[in-house]
């Protein structure tokens, strides 16, 4: 089942700079055999787990966090880059590789409590991760687990998330 996966990710390579291969995940999702078998996969794993939002990261955690929630029966709550939700909302700010970025939600999406399962496509050096953790402890929520498709296991990414359970369907 995970080849299936595997075989519809796509290597860019030099995308978006020269010495980076981007894991373009976009046949996976327009296929609907994989789509359907990675949002079941996802799926099975919080069947019978309370879980009472699903949190995706912007923008292709949109995807599968929006579906994964559909499949759970619970509510979406996106995390935007800064500029991007229309009410008021809590920032975090976080580093690039050349520089700083923000991350936002707005402030009444979440209730304190609420259990989160924390949905990206992909972990690499965990520091949007981190940056969403900030801002879903500065909620009080409890995050259940941190959710992706994959994880680049070289960038040790999982170790900055150290103290939260983390799950990836595939390692690279």
């Amino acid at each position: 089942m995970l080849d299936a996966l595997r075989a519809r990710i796509r290597d860019v390579v030099d995308f978006p700079k020269p010495g980076i291969v981007f894991k373009d995940i976009t046949p996976l999702l327009g296929d609907p055999h994989t789509f359907n078998l990675m949002i079941n996969l996802l799926a099975d794993r919080y069947i019978g787990v309370h879980v009472d939002r699903i949190v995706g990261v912007e923008a292709r955690g949109f995807i599968i966090g929006a579906a994964l929630a559909y499949k759970l029966n619970c509510g979406f709550v996106p995390v935007r880059k800064s500029g991007k939700l229309p009410a008021q909302t809590l920032q975090a700010e976080y580093e690039l590789e050349y520089g700083t970025d923000k991350l936002e939600v707005h402030y009444d999406a979440l209730i304190p409590g609420a259990q989160i399962v924390l949905v990206d496509d992909l972990i690499a050096t965990g520091g949007t991760i981190a940056a969403v953790i900030n801002l879903l402890h500065r909620l009080q929520c409890d995050i259940v687990e941190i959710a992706c498709l994959i994880e680049l296991s070289f960038l040790h990414g999982r170790q900055r998330l150290e103290g939260y359970k983390v799950f990836s369907l595939l390692q690279y």
